[in-house]
């Protein structure tokens, strides 16, 4: 129809045409590494589907997966820079007033400040200024970096870059310390690499799963998905060895309960049977390890009689599992924290690589030690060098040659050559006055740390606290400068999966309010340092200098990344990436037998604290619930925390369903609602860690593993207490 020329210039009273995009990209939960496509609509992400294709994932994904984007709309989103003023202070400038630790008239600054919205040209200024006052004043090593497991590969090797190359310390960590700093350090010893070795896709294969410390359904579950499938549709046998009656059990040929913390006791156990009874794999031993001598003797001196006295394993059952790992062709082990998180955690990953190789089961498809990783990119950040004795690609700082070739690249002198703290030392040293300044990016240690109170009051002393996030955590309400990032959805980049998949994330819709991706912030406070190597435009120029300088990312570019990633090593732009490690031969050449004793835990339950504490995590709930529990599905399955108590427990002291107690360590007591169930076993209690209002961490033990340095999350001894 035409319109008259006075039609024409009536305004336009229809409603805007609704824009739609569907945007390919990783789930920020898990590292499964699941493919998921970001739907947005008018610059707002409305949903979340699984990618058909994906390897990984398959058209699948877990509750979390399906609702990966609700948290990004949340008004509670940081969108502005804040800056603490101290009203104590006679000056309302945050560039003149003290800061936090500081004399204020006569006596120290209170925690008590407000925070007040910045622009960013003013916080970058005062966080820069700061941490470079620290550095000439109390030397580099006064300062410390907490890089993030939820950050790309990018933005994590910025940190890195920002700790050594500005600032010339290696006092930079990230939360694979709390989870799996004992698969690298204990992997790297007996094989040469610290990582996953072996594929997603190849447990569809496997004869037999042995799964331990893993409750793999509730914690990767689209690889627990994997695992019934081929028990139930393939007649997999699965041996489950955990302290509770996990969902897999439910599938489980054999289910071995042990005592928790005794996992170097039934190890060692197994191996005594497969070396009796000549079960071993001979010829692989002989030609592919070293050190069979050292092993065989150390396990004579666990015969399963004396493990069943340590784990409670009947001899039995020991027995019987050990015979069927040995004579199975194609076996995995799969393990993740239940392994990791004690002060042996080390010695239980050595111990289960002695395991694989004993039998062979290393080097071929659908075998090997599979260690599940945490978070989305705990296995990136490891990569990329967030650790405080490695560059990436876990070259160390100690080699002289090494850092040669990085301050070639860097365009920097005298990069610093002793190993810096860990995540557990860095806050020790803050409490000891060592630590002035304190950098933490996408992490929330408040809640994620062991022996909460002792972190709360390293926060309270620190003199400069910056934190980089995009929510408003229990750890940035102590912060000076909160700087606002952007999240997943709203940038683009890279994560590493379980199975050292590197994958593209792919930004959908721009950043939320005047936020900004970490890389551009991270850079940002390098140029205004008077560094200028970090001039990026995007971060597919960050992801070349990493493959430049990492040879097991040699070959990696955005381009090759195209459509669902490659596995490393994958050392040239001509190789297709690696989809089994220690093929022929062990990267380190002959792997290792390194035997362990079993020693008990740090804190075992007495008279007075007489029930053992795990802690660990829910199918519906992600780490310290920053992103679940601002997802309303999620929050509304599982609304508060709760204690797993098994029902003969309650019953003896009276307890009921639901009904509120009091629980205490050595460290500290949090009040929690009692869940009723034979998933634990008498004696024993179990809480998930996910809850401000009923913080596990409070109670868990700091005490850690000498080599790794990884805390013992697992167990330590409580009481409990009606109300």
């Amino acid at each position: 129809m035409l319109l008259s020329p006075k039609s024409s210039i009536r305004p336009n009273l229809a409603k805007p045409r609704l824009t739609k995009m569907r945007v390919l990209t990783t789930c920020i939960y898990c590292g499964c590494g699941c493919g998921l496509w970001l739907e947005a609509e008018n610059g707002k992400i409305v949903g979340s589907y699984p990618s058909q294709n994906h390897p990984v994932s398959k058209g699948g994904l877990c509750i979390k997966g399906w609702n990966a984007y609700e948290f990004i709309n949340s008004p509670d989103r940081l969108t502005v820079p804040l800056i603490k003023l101290y009203r104590n202070s006679l000056s309302p400038s945050p560039h003149s007033s003290p800061l936090r630790g500081e004399e204020v008239g006569g006596g120290v600054s209170s925690r008590g400040g407000n925070f007040e919205e910045s622009g960013w040209n003013e916080a970058l200024s005062l966080v820069s200024k700061k941490l470079l006052q620290f550095k000439e004043q109390y030397g580099p090593d006064s300062l410390a970096f907490l890089s993030s497991a939820k950050a790309t590969n990018e933005e994590n090797f910025l940190m890195m870059k920002l700790a050594r190359a500005v600032f010339k310390t290696n006092n930079i960590d990230h939360c694979a310390r709390l989870c799996h700093a004992s698969t690298v350090v204990g992997l790297a010893a007996t094989f040469g690499s610290g990582a996953m070795t072996n594929s997603i896709n190849e447990f569809e294969k496997a004869d037999l799963f042995l799964v331990t410390g893993s409750d793999t359904t509730e914690q990767h579950p689209l690889i627990g998905s994997r695992i019934i499938n081929a028990v139930l549709d393939k007649g997999a046998k699965l041996i489950v060895v955990d302290p509770r009656r996990i969902e897999l059990t439910k599938y489980a040929t054999i289910f071995m309960q042990q005592n928790n913390g005794t996992d170097v006791a039934w190890i060692n156990g197994m191996m005594n049977v497969i070396i009796k009874e000549k079960l071993h794999h001979q010829k692989y031993v002989e030609e592919r390890t070293e050190n069979f001598a050292g092993l065989k003797e150390l396990v004579k001196d666990y015969p399963p009689e004396k493990v069943e006295k340590i784990t409670k394993i009947p001899a039995n059952l020991l027995i019987q599992a050990a015979r069927l790992y040995a004579q199975t062709k194609k076996a995995m082990i799969v393990y993740s924290m239940g392994i990791t998180q004690h002060t042996t955690g080390t010695d239980n990953v050595k111990s289960l690589a002695n395991l694989a190789m004993l039998t062979g089961h290393v080097g071929l498809p659908s075998t090997g030690v599979n260690p599940l990783r945490g978070q989305n990119n705990v296995q990136g950040a490891c990569d990329v060098g967030a650790l405080p004795d490695l560059f990436s690609g876990y070259q160390k700082i100690t080699d002289k040659a090494v850092r040669d070739k990085f301050e070639r690249a860097w365009k920097v002198e005298n990069l610093p050559a002793d190993p810096g703290l860990t995540v557990t030392e860095i806050f020790k040293k803050v409490k000891e006055g060592k630590i002035k300044g304190l950098y933490i990016m996408g992490e929330n240690p408040l809640l994620s740390d062991p022996d909460s109170n002792q972190v709360r009051k390293a926060l309270e002393k620190v003199k400069f606290l910056v934190i980089q996030d995009i929510f408003m955590s229990e750890t940035a309400e102590y912060a000076d400068v909160v700087l606002p990032a952007a999240s997943f959805a709203e940038k683009d980049g890279t994560f590493t999966n379980t199975e050292r998949r590197i994958e593209r994330i792919r930004k959908a819709i721009e950043p939320k309010g005047k936020s900004k991706p970490d890389w551009q912030i991270l850079a940002e406070i390098g140029k205004r340092c008077g560094y200028r190597e970090m001039d990026y435009r995007h971060p597919s120029q960050i992801m070349d200098e990493i493959a430049a300088l990492t040879p097991i990312y040699g070959g990696i570019s955005y381009e090759r990344l195209e459509p669902f990633g490659l596995q490393w090593p994958c050392p040239t732009k001509e190789h297709p990436g690696t989809p089994y490690l220690h093929k022929n031969e062990f990267t380190k050449g002959k792997g290792s037998f390194i035997p362990s004793h079993y020693v008990a835990p740090d804190e075992s339950p007495d008279r007075e604290y007489n029930f053992a504490l795990s802690t660990g995590r829910v199918y519906w709930h992600w780490h310290t619930g920053t992103m679940s529990r601002r997802t309303s599905l999620l929050a509304r399955e599982v609304p508060s925390a709760y204690v797993e108590m098994h029902p003969a427990d309650a019953e003896k002291l009276k307890i009921k369903e639901g009904e509120k107690i009091r629980v205490s360590s050595r460290r500290g007591r949090i009040e929690i609602a009692v869940k009723l169930t034979k998933k634990v076993k008498e004696g024993s209690l179990f809480i998930p860690f996910h809850f401000r209002e009923a913080a596990a961490n409070v109670l868990t033990n700091p005490a850690i593993d000498p080599v790794a340095k990884i805390p013992e999350y697992k167990i330590c001894a409580v009481k409990i207490e009606k109300i």
